[in-house]
């Protein structure tokens, strides 16, 4: 077998000669992107932040009700000024310590995971938690 016969066997089928290759779309000037005429996105995501509500969980809920705590107006707006705190802060789950009361919150979730009063409060140790805020 001659090597011209073992070339032909070896690229039967296959172009001698690379063939050029263009792109998809003619290549031109890009369309130019939009300025930044809008609201920053910090600022949108700070405004969404303070709006957005803390909700609490069944477990919690039933933790105010057992331990008879009873949350105003103010305090609600400090534990979403606390939540917010802690989010900013990119914490995952907060400990709030709010006067003689603690919560244990979900910043992500926004979302109250159980209450303590200050008679169970002492003593007591918070786990799963990676920051804490008092206000």
């Amino acid at each position: 077998m001659t090597a011209d016969r073992i070339d032909r066997i070896v690229n039967q089928g296959m172009p001698q000669r690379p063939v050029p290759v263009g792109p998809g779309r003619p290549v031109g000037p890009q369309a130019p992107v939009a300025g930044g005429t809008g609201t920053a996105f910090q600022d949108v995501l700070t405004e969404e932040l303070s709006r957005s509500e803390v909700r609490f969980s069944a477990h919690a809920r039933s933790r105010l009700a057992a331990r008879r705590i009873d949350l105003g107006q103010e305090d609600l707006s400090r534990l979403e000024g606390g939540v917010s705190k802690a989010a900013a802060k990119g914490a995952r789950e907060s400990l709030i310590l709010l006067d003689d009361k603690a919560f244990v919150v979900s910043v992500r979730n926004r979302t109250v995971i159980t209450a303590v009063d200050g008679e169970h409060l002492k003593e007591n140790v918070f786990t799963n938690i990676d920051s804490a805020v008092i206000v």
